[in-house]
């Protein structure tokens, strides 16, 4: 296979464009959907115009549908989806990219999806398509899995499915609520993720920033000391990596507090830890929930990131070496390798 695909690449350099520009069509149609042309174009960064021929020839291929409501994928979408999924990794690079990207990081298994996050938001939805897909790989009955908060996770809890391997497993919040929309906490996706695989959640009711004395407090409380206990037990952990500022700034953080991450050289944040470059703690929050510590004892670590601009981030917190998965995409890949996204 991967000689006849070197072939092609050599002989028909048209194909592959052209191949990528359907599958990508009706990747994109399958996350979005129902869709309109105007929405689709808009996502894809591209016109109606440009996208009406595509669009008509998936229809008449039997790919996708098209009603007053938008375009949807058919079952026979799906399965062309899923039957391209192992050569077009191969063909558009996808393979040889995250190769370089294990080398790079020191990450055992790293995969990396079509397109830039920052640019289309399908891209987020892929993202979390292979993160549900690898959490079922990994996980095991009885198991407690810790999980984070944020879109990118959020995405990840979209795709999960019910499977009888998950009847016996906590979904646990690794950490309170961040003060952003509700659906994107922590507590949120336990809940979410449990309902869709058919497993049992517990809930962290604290809030993420807290002062020495209510930190205190609140430990002693036997919910949360029983959910801490949980946490302590995770062995899988599911979570995203954000820019440090960013993250700060969602937390509320005053600007002289802003400004002494910037100076430090943050530039990654993960539980509530920020990174600078070199991978060291430049600032801890006091906060309830997953520990660095309790992550390097976890059996499975998912990371779920991705965007040129989550490049500085997610090599950042690669230097923690407590990682057996990324899930990144092409733009936070090639930004990585000093390559043009």
């Amino acid at each position: 296979m991967r000689s006849l695909i070197e072939v092609q690449q050599k002989l028909l350099p048209d194909l592959v464009n052209v191949l990528r520009k359907r599958y990508t069509l009706l990747q994109s149609i399958s996350h979005l959907q129902p869709i309109g042309r105007r929405g689709l174009a808009q996502a894809m960064m591209t016109t109606e115009r440009i996208l009406r021929a595509e669009v008509e020839l998936l229809k008449e291929m039997g790919l996708i549908n098209v009603s007053s409501v938008g375009m949807t994928c058919t079952e026979e979408g799906y399965r062309i989806l899923e039957q391209l999924e192992a050569m077009v990794n191969d063909l558009f690079g996808l393979n040889q990219l995250a190769g370089q990207l294990q080398e790079l990081l020191g990450i055992p298994e790293v995969i990396v999806v079509q397109g830039d996050s920052d640019q289309s938001e399908w891209v987020k939805h892929e993202l979390g398509r292979v993160g549900a897909r690898l959490l079922k790989q990994h996980v095991c009955e009885g198991d407690v899995i810790a999980l984070t908060g944020g879109s990118t996770v959020a995405s990840v809890a979209e795709h999960l499915t019910p499977s009888a391997v998950y009847r016996s497993v906590q979904f646990v919040p690794a950490r309170g609520g961040l003060g952003e929309k509700v659906e994107l906490q922590a507590n949120t996706l336990a809940s979410e993720m449990a309902a869709r695989t058919g497993g049992s959640y517990r809930l962290l009711h604290v809030p993420d920033r807290l002062s020495p004395d209510a930190f205190q407090s609140l430990l002693a409380e036997p919910q949360v000391a029983e959910v801490m206990e949980l946490l302590h037990s995770a062995r899988i952990v599911v979570h995203g990596i954000g820019d440090a500022l960013t993250m700060a700034r969602r937390r509320k953080y005053d600007e002289s507090e802003l400004e002494e991450l910037e100076q430090a050289g943050a530039v990654s944040e993960a539980f509530g830890y920020y990174f600078n470059e070199a991978g060291e703690i430049v600032h801890r929050m006091p906060t309830i929930g997953l520990q660095l510590e309790d992550v390097k004892q976890a059996e499975v670590v998912i990371s779920v990131a991705g965007g040129a601009s989550k490049a500085k981030a997610i090599q950042s917190f690669a230097k923690q070496a407590c990682q057996n998965v990324l899930v990144t995409d092409e733009g936070a890949a090639l930004t990585l390798l000093g390559q043009k996204p």
